[in-house]
């Protein structure tokens, strides 16, 4: 928007004026109520007051394209989304939580405001986390050449978290259309600016950054705030880069209804902010250019009590959301498999590695489906796919837009994944999550955010991501390239965990996973990656369904139960036991975790009466546990001894040779304890 065009007091039509006070009208009148729902226990619980922020809120909704952009407000976005199109009702809905509520039913917590199906997306409390999903997004409107830009708002103390700085830095690095919006009202609860950054605008911490352009604006008011924007939306679409727009804002009141500010800030300080409201400016304003007469601004003002009165009889008469419903939209149902429902086949062609079942399956599934992608650390690098060459050869036959190379930055990968996916349903996203599982844990963050999304959303929304990991030792490694992580996922609702040890399963789950709506953690046991051990023949089409067991080996002494790197030495050890005569052991082999295969589990407990769990992460806290407890609760009278466990000892993995051996279980350490309960 050229400078004759910006809005001012003097040239902005008098529709315009009129819409934009009966918003921040709406809008401030119902901030203000909320805090009543809360004494009235009727709801609003949290509640974080914009106050103050009138001004970039009012702008940022304005600007919003619903059909072409993608917002992610942060918890006092309240104005902002209603400036965007919310109703008086759909605030109030979300503030008492009612079932009705569009952000997600009353499933997340107040003051989150969101409507899915306009992009406005619903984010979590995680502060500032929401910029990286802005990015990937980003990067999608980017590659499908579609108009648009993904707006990312927060307050400034939030931009202290390491994710926003990798979400800033990926967003210049990859040049896509995205605004970040600081909300800076000098605290971060009671945490003044001058502890958190040095400098005085935040946003100048990122003046270093290429294809970044800074933008400053004074967040009270309306006109520097919506040319501020415009001219911001307008420069990312001229120039293809992303922008930062840093609002000047005062905060009201207390951070949230739990927090007291009077405590932190003096009365001087308060008596300004309250000086500097941006409403009262405003309306001031119309009234002394001579805009409104005092009798329109009242009138008005009056049509905003009746629509936040109106608003209020429909939300408290709004039914809550039914206890039964918890269990509703945890996670998407899986892609089902027609031809192969049990996960077996008959297949006699040449046997196959791991690590070529899981190449060429990620291979033929892109040929499938032109949606999908897949990036990482050194996943795309000349002839070289990944630290394993996983992936190789995908990017030379599938192009730099759809495989490429991610930072080092574990919470991009997983973060930009969440942001991609939120571009359309049919993307299929692939991450190497980390080069190996124990690099994960920067990404965790990310990652339990993506759990929740699907119920967070009530279904309006499925993360469909793979991620990949190679998992386990006994490749000499040590810490950060030896331990499992399966436990510590597993109880994260809204995530599936698979672990195959063949190359047929691995294969077959790997097409399930990406086929599938929902997450998908992938983990595959590295050290049997090129093993002749597990190698087999794999079908083209094999698909392996989620929570299907298979058994490896048949018998009637004892069960073993077991999945990743000790499943072919638990089968070598029931060949050798059934070769020299010494018992006939049964070897489950359990391929998925969540969800788990509990039918098959109880089959083979009740079958032989003696159940041995063995896999290679801790047995203290391991997996094996819940397997375990499993079976005592469900086949109890059927057992002829307790369940017993092979696993690690509980200590870090070791890097020399000799100290890894003391430190995993082998194929004695196993052959020990099978005696033992064989002859319990």
């Amino acid at each position: 928007m050229s400078k004759e065009k910006r809005y001012s007091i003097k040239k902005t039509d008098k529709e315009t004026l009129a819409k934009w006070f009966k918003l921040m009208l709406v809008g401030r009148a119902i901030d203000d109520r909320a805090p009543n729902y809360l004494k009235q226990a009727i709801g609003w619980s949290y509640h974080a007051p914009y106050a103050g922020h009138d001004g970039i809120q009012l702008a940022i909704g304005q600007v919003f394209d619903r059909n072409h952009d993608h917002l992610f407000p942060y918890y006092r976005d309240m104005l902002t989304t209603h400036s965007a199109g919310l109703s008086a009702e759909e605030l109030i809905l979300n503030g008492i939580s009612r079932e009705a509520d569009v952000a997600g039913g009353g499933r997340h917590m107040s003051n989150h405001f969101a409507k899915p199906e306009w992009n406005i997306h619903n984010v979590s409390s995680c502060t500032g986390n929401h910029t990286l999903h802005a990015v990937g997004v980003a990067r999608a409107i980017k590659k499908y050449k579609v108009p648009g830009v993904a707006i990312s708002s927060q307050g400034e103390s939030s931009v202290s978290e390491g994710y926003v700085y990798e979400a800033i830095n990926g967003a210049s690095n990859e040049k896509l259309p995205v605004i970040f919006v600081f909300q800076d009202n000098g605290y971060g609860i009671s945490v003044p600016k001058g502890d958190q950054t040095a400098n005085r605008k935040v946003a100048n911490n990122f003046s270093g950054f290429k294809n970044l352009k800074i933008f400053h604006c004074n967040g009270k008011d309306v006109f520097d705030s919506m040319n501020t924007m415009v001219e911001a939306k307008e420069y990312v679409a001229k120039h293809e880069h992303p922008v930062i727009v840093q609002a000047n804002c005062v905060r009201i009141h207390s951070h949230s209804n739990s927090d007291r500010h009077d405590l932190y800030r003096d009365d001087y300080e308060l008596t300004y902010v309250h000086a500097y409201d941006p409403l009262a400016k405003f309306r001031r304003l119309l009234l002394r250019y001579d805009r409104f007469t005092l009798t329109e601004i009242e009138t008005l003002e009056n049509e905003a009590k009746e629509i936040v009165k109106a608003a209020h009889k429909v939300g408290i008469n709004s039914p809550n959301p039914v206890p039964e419903s918890i269990h509703d939209f945890v996670i998407p149902e899986p892609y089902v498999s027609e031809k192969y429902p049990d996960g077996l086949h008959n297949h006699k062609g040449e046997s196959k590695k791991l690590i070529e079942g899981l190449n060429e399956t990620l291979k033929a599934e892109f040929r499938h489906n032109p949606d999908t992608y897949i990036w990482g650390q050194d996943v795309a690098n000349k002839e070289k796919g990944g630290i394993f060459n996983v992936t190789k050869g995908m990017q030379q036959e599938f192009g730099k837009e759809r495989v490429f190379n991610g930072p080092i930055a574990e919470d991009f990968i997983m973060g930009t994944a969440n942001g991609m996916s939120r571009f359309n349903d049919k993307l299929r996203i692939v991450v190497e999550g980390a080069e190996f599982a124990d690099y994960f844990w920067p990404a965790m963050e990310q990652f339990v955010e993506t759990s929740h999304d699907y119920w967070r959303s009530k279904g309006q929304y499925s993360p469909n991501i793979t991620v990949r990991l190679a998992s386990g030792g006994y490749i000499g490694g040590g810490l950060y390239h030896s331990q499992n992580i399966e436990s510590s996922i597993a109880p994260l609702p809204g995530i599936r965990i698979v672990y195959p040890t063949y190359a047929d399963d691995a294969a077959g789950l790997l097409r399930t996973s990406i086929r599938s709506r929902g997450v998908t953690l992938f983990l595959e046991p590295k050290a049997l990656y090129n093993s002749p051990k597990v190698a087999a023949p794999i079908p083209d089409d094999f698909e392996v369904p989620f929570g299907k067991a298979r058994l490896r080996k048949e018998g009637t002494d004892l069960s073993i139960i077991t999945y990743g790197n000790t499943t072919p030495m638990c089968v070598e050890l029931a060949e050798q036991f059934n070769k020299d005569g010494t018992a006939s052991l049964e070897v489950l082999d359990l391929r998925s975790l969540s969800p788990l295969d509990t039918d098959a589990i109880l089959a083979t407990a009740k079958k032989t009466g003696k159940v041995l769990v063995v896999h290679e992460d801790k047995v203290f806290g391991g997996f094996g546990g819940e397997v375990a407890a499993l079976i005592n609760d469900l086949a109890f009278e059927f057992l002829d001894g307790p369940v017993k466990r092979v696993g690690s000892t509980f200590t870090p993995v070791g890097f020399n040779r000799i100290l890894e051996a003391a430190i995993l279980p082998d194929l004695k350490r196993i052959e020990v304890a099978a005696k033992e309960l064989l002859n319990y």
